[in-house]
């Protein structure tokens, strides 16, 4: 068996046991939150008829037994359908998905926007006050949590000058405030870091060199320093867009943004099981796969990872 057989059946292995173990997990710690019968019942119901809606949906059964009807449905990516309104689980987990993605990619695009050309100017300066008081401005925004910048976004562009809308998800319009509510978390983080790589890469040999046969600052700057600082903070990103596809709960239910975030706060308060778990298996697939490409990419690029781990590089191939 061939190098990328080899490698390909390895990647599979390991997504099989993350998805297997997460899902294990949760199967039984969200049986430690409550009995969804009686959320579906109402205050008023009668024993009969939380009895009635746990025959129903099979939670009248030993755990044992539930559990070996989830493996086996989950070999079939059947999660069931949603305790609150009986939509296939995995559907209504993968129609929100979309929400959530568009508002990472917007959120680290506009990180990305911001963080390179600060990051580079801050890294390229020896000194002055410009730099201090920039510096200083990145490190205090990195301590703001992002729900305390969209808070304040909210209340000066869409309460007092009402510029823009506050909530939902209707077009560009709305997609501006939670995109840059997320992004000024992301991007301090990322400027600090293109600045110290910036900064290490100007004194670095390949650079002095660069600078012996002639070249420009200019060239000097973009063309050798920028490259190697943006292949450090690679790793960075992609852990960052991990975050922001995983984390956004807190910002997506302040924006009424229709998200997995948002899903998930709705279906852990009604102890929607099947919609719950079918979140965790689109999230936890989406993180390996997003992790596995940076990795790929990272020694696509670096060739210092070819030249330590070739083996794995050309399996990855």
């Amino acid at each position: 068996m061939n190098r990328m057989a080899l490698a390909g059946l390895r990647w599979l292995r390991e997504l099989f046991l993350l998805i297997l173990g997460t899902t294990t997990a949760l199967f039984f710690l969200l049986r430690l939150t409550g009995d969804p019968a009686v959320v579906l019942a109402g205050a008023d119901a009668t024993d009969a008829q939380i009895q009635a809606i746990r025959s129903e949906y099979g939670l009248d059964r030993g755990l044992a037994a539930q559990y070996t009807s989830y493996i086996v449905s989950l070999a079939r990516l059947d999660f069931g359908r949603s305790l609150a309104d009986g939509t296939p689980a995995l559907a209504k987990a993968l129609t929100a998905f979309p929400a959530s993605l568009l508002l990472a990619g917007l959120a680290m695009l506009t990180a990305l926007i911001c963080a390179i050309p600060l990051g580079v100017w801050l890294g390229a300066r020896r000194g002055g006050v410009a730099r201090t008081i920039v510096r200083w401005l990145v490190f205090t925004l990195q301590g703001f949590p992002g729900f305390v910048v969209a808070l304040l976004l909210v209340q000066l562009f869409a309460i007092e000058l009402t510029w823009l809308p506050a909530l939902g998800y209707a077009g560009p319009a709305s997609w501006i405030l939670p995109a840059v509510s997320v992004a000024s978390f992301l991007a301090p983080k990322l400027t600090r870091m293109i600045e110290a790589n910036v900064f290490g890469a100007l004194d670095s040999p390949y650079v002095r060199t660069a600078r012996a046969i002639g070249a420009s600052d200019r060239e000097v700057l973009w063309h050798h320093a920028l490259p190697n600082a943006l292949l450090g903070a690679a790793s960075l990103v992609g852990a960052q867009f991990v975050f922001i596809v995983t984390g956004l709960v807190i910002i997506e239910t302040l924006f009424a943004w229709p998200g997995i975030g948002w899903l998930l706060v709705q279906s852990t308060t009604n102890l929607d099981f099947p919609v719950v778990q079918a979140i965790t298996l689109v999230t936890v697939t989406t993180v390996f796969l997003i992790n596995s490409l940076i990795e790929l990419v990272q020694y696509r690029l670096d060739p210092r990872l070819r030249r330590h781990n070739p083996v794995t590089l050309e399996a990855q191939a």
